[in-house]
């Protein structure tokens, strides 16, 4: 029987030491703690999937947290059903102690575990759509107030409107003009055709 990790970060740029650190200290060995850097929104995850293809049973997989198994309670419930009932490997979640499926005593024990796993799981749904919600909330509000939301908008650099005139009138190609005014091409034409307001 092997005892392995699994941490995901949402993207490259994040760091998985925290996860890693945690895992270290429950006496985990490096070489067996597996690593994805992707958001769990597309779930293309090549680290999980060679860990799955590789765990036994009676193997141990130990993530950090609840959400790195899956990106809603769907997910969670059926990836943590597959684990433990199909391959029979056990589980053990270190931020909540009722969820390591080493400590089932029976049905009584599988029947709590399996109870706080689905509750759990209901909850950090819930919170990722509560603050899709705020998220949606606060964007609307900001958009009456007239807020520009994104990137600043661009303004042209001076003697802008005289060098469109000239690409106009056709004395002059857009790609020497975006030239003489200091802009890449493309962003030369997205300020000329970009609607005055």
């Amino acid at each position: 029987m092997k005892t392995y990790g699994y941490a995901r970060v949402s993207s490259a740029d994040q760091n998985a030491t925290r996860q890693l650190d945690a895992m270290e200290k429950v006496g985990i060995a490096r070489a067996n703690i597996f690593v994805d850097h992707k958001s769990g929104r597309d779930f293309d995850r090549p680290a999980w999937r060679q860990l799955v293809a590789q765990i036994r049973r009676g193997d141990l997989i130990v993530v950090t947290s609840l959400d790195r198994l899956g990106r809603d309670y769907e997910e969670i419930g059926e990836v943590w059903r597959h684990l433990t009932r199909e391959r029979r490997v056990d589980i053990r979640v270190l931020n909540v102690e009722l969820l390591d499926t080493r400590r089932r005593h029976g049905l009584t024990g599988t029947f709590i575990a399996d109870f706080v796993l689905q509750l759990l799981a209901y909850l950090a749904q819930q919170e990722r759509e509560n603050i899709r919600a705020r998220q949606a909330e606060g964007i609307a509000a900001a958009k009456r107030r007239g807020v520009h939301l994104g990137r600043p908008r661009r303004t042209p650099p001076p003697g802008f409107e005289e060098i469109v005139a000239e690409v106009r009138a056709g004395a002059r190609s857009q790609v020497v003009a975006a030239r003489r005014v200091g802009l890449a091409t493309s962003t030369f034409r997205l300020l000329m055709n970009r609607p005055q307001r």
